[in-house]
């Protein structure tokens, strides 16, 4: 089976897409509204993208009644936003934060999420996210006037301490249980791992004497 991207309309290719390619990280990103209401809210059409600067990305979109979401006005009024990462314990409340909320009610405070502040950022973060990172706007690409692909630039990583050998640098991963986006209302858990030797790819025959 096989179609022609002009020939699906929007709505489908979005299921297409959500069906096939997954799972997918969620950005569960804060942002700072006019009167101080902080916002949370998740997006799946994410992920980190290099390291020298760390670059993330995510795509916002309008609503279906064509308003602007509060997460991207916060940010093209302030420049300045936060990703967390999510796991099971925080999941649920990931996807109520879903919803939609007026912009005078914050996620974190109506789902009675504990904050924290950041250092080189005014939006804080979540306190309990496993990761954090502060961010400030790289750049935006407008797609098509309703959708919008926020990269942001990293400033500051928040590790919850019991996740990081900081000697090794590296992540306990029997502590750390993250949640993946399927698609519609349905998410799944990462504890199911695979680890394969290291790949040492095809080696040419020794020179003879």
């Amino acid at each position: 089976m096989q179609y022609a991207v002009s020939d699906v309309n929007d709505h489908d290719r979005y299921k297409i897409l959500t069906a096939f390619v997954l799972p997918r990280p969620i950005a569960w990103v804060t942002t700072l509204g006019p009167t101080g209401t902080v916002n949370a809210a998740p997006f799946s059409f994410f992920n980190v993208f290099a390291e020298d600067p760390p670059i993330v990305m995510f795509a916002v979109n309008k609503r279906p009644d064509g308003r602007l979401k509060d997460t991207w006005t916060n940010i093209k009024r302030t420049g300045e936003f936060v990703v967390n990462l999510t796991d099971e314990p925080l999941a649920r409340a990931m996807h109520d934060s879903s919803g939609d909320f007026p912009p005078d009610i914050g996620e974190p405070d109506y789902l009675d999420l504990k904050l924290a502040p950041s250092v080189d950022i005014k939006p804080p973060r979540l306190a309990d996210a496993p990761w954090s990172m502060e961010c400030k706007t790289w750049q935006v690409i407008n797609v098509k006037d309703d959708r919008q692909l926020i990269m942001g630039e990293g400033l500051r990583f928040h590790i919850r301490d019991e996740l990081w050998d900081p000697k090794a640098m590296r992540v306990h991963m029997e502590r750390y249980h993250p949640i993946g986006r399927m698609f519609a209302d349905r998410y799944c858990r990462t504890d199911d791992r695979v680890i394969f030797p290291a790949a040492e790819g095809p080696k040419k025959a020794a020179a003879a004497d």
